[in-house]
């Protein structure tokens, strides 16, 4: 899990940093940022909170090869996109990624037909995320023959795969940073997510056929927003909110896909393009979706078992420029927005930065700490 963190990092930073110079094919770089760095960490999230939904035991040791293997993957399509490998490698990096979602699926289904009475319901919505991710590897193939399909390729990725993954895990994540229970989490999920997965597809096949269908699925998900954010204000409260550096970045994660939302209906209506529509949802919603729950889950996946003191002071320094970091997320976002692309750049830049420096204070934290 630490492996596939640092190597998640690593992509997103080297992802910002060639944005940032003006390097690279972009298709390449934006699969950098997705394929080697978030893919395999979703798939790690996943691995980390099946067992808790199902009230089962831990992966399989094989399965915990899975990020790794995604991440190689990932490498392997970014490098072709970038014409370093032939075209083959593609086709190959995209049936390895289908086989390992597959296997992913599968893993999940049985865990929670195997669950302890009823599993919760989040279990559901990285069922629904992989779904997505599996359309989007299928029709990547034939993009060539109706060029449309990359757009519903993205789109799937994008809002179906990590934003499906990120609403199914926010409700379980965003209590246990906040050390508050959320009695209706469990409702919320298993009342939303057909909303917010209908809402996905209709985004997905209206940017390949009309924007109205897209405009519909953008209200769809809106509702499901909304109802997320009046959740956590009337449970936790605005102050404890924002007084937390992880509930801050988690917080700014969710007004990042409200912007990234925005973003996208002004791209339907021909009014932005598609470029700074991409940069609102890599830098809103993504970074410090990242940043807030990997500042959460690292010092769980370094001493997994019982709370001892350094845990609790490897997330303290984690959690320290949260709110920092989230303000110049949100930044970086709302420059992405008014099309000020260098601006925005620098400001993602400055807030992966203290995430970076974060990480490294707190990783001098030893057991010895208790």
């Amino acid at each position: 899990m630490i492996l596939t963190a640092s190597l998640t990092l690593l992509a997103l930073l080297a992802s910002v940093a060639l944005t940032l110079a003006g390097w690279g094919a972009p298709a390449a770089v934006a699969h950098l940022a997705l394929a080697v760095g978030i893919l395999p960490l979703i798939f790690a999230a996943m691995l980390h909170f099946v067992p808790v939904l199902t009230r089962t035991g831990n992966p399989q040791r094989g399965l915990r090869w899975l990020p790794t293997l995604a991440q190689s993957a990932g490498l392997l399509a970014a490098a072709a996109m970038q014409g370093l490998l032939p075209g083959w490698a593609l086709h190959l990096a995209a049936s390895l990624d289908l086989l390992l979602a597959l296997a992913l699926l599968a893993w999940i289904i049985s865990r929670a037909r195997a669950a302890l009475g009823r599993p919760h319901p989040g279990w559901r919505w990285y069922a629904a995320a992989l779904v997505c991710l599996i359309l989007a590897l299928v029709v990547a193939p034939f993009w060539m023959a109706w060029p449309p399909l990359r757009s519903l390729h993205q789109h799937l990725n994008t809002l179906g795969l990590v934003g499906l993954a990120a609403l199914g895990t926010l409700p379980v994540l965003l209590p246990t940073a906040c050390a508050r229970p959320d009695p209706g989490a469990g409702l919320w999920l298993e009342g939303k997510l057909w909303i917010a997965a209908v809402g996905v597809l209709l985004i997905a096949s209206g940017s390949a056929l009309h924007w109205t269908l897209a405009a519909a699925g953008s209200g769809l998900l809106l509702v499901v927003l909304l109802s997320l954010l009046r959740q956590w204000g009337h449970t936790f409260g605005v102050r404890a909110l924002l007084a937390d550096g992880v509930a801050c970045s988690l917080l700014a994660a969710v007004g990042g896909l409200l912007l990234t939302l925005a973003a996208g209906l002004a791209h339907g209506f021909g009014v932005m393009a598609a470029r700074p529509s991409l940069l609102v949802w890599l830098f809103g919603f993504l970074l410090p979706l990242v940043s807030g729950a990997l500042s959460q889950l690292l010092p769980v996946w370094r001493w997994p078992g019982p709370q001892h003191p350094a845990r609790l002071e490897m997330r303290r320094r984690l959690a320290a420029t949260g709110g920092w970091r989230a303000l110049l997320f949100t930044s970086a976002a709302l420059l992405a927005l008014l099309n000020a692309e260098r601006a925005a750049v620098a400001c993602a830049a400055a807030a992966l930065s203290l995430f970076v420096a974060a990480l490294l204070y707190a990783l001098r934290v030893r057991r010895e700490a208790r």
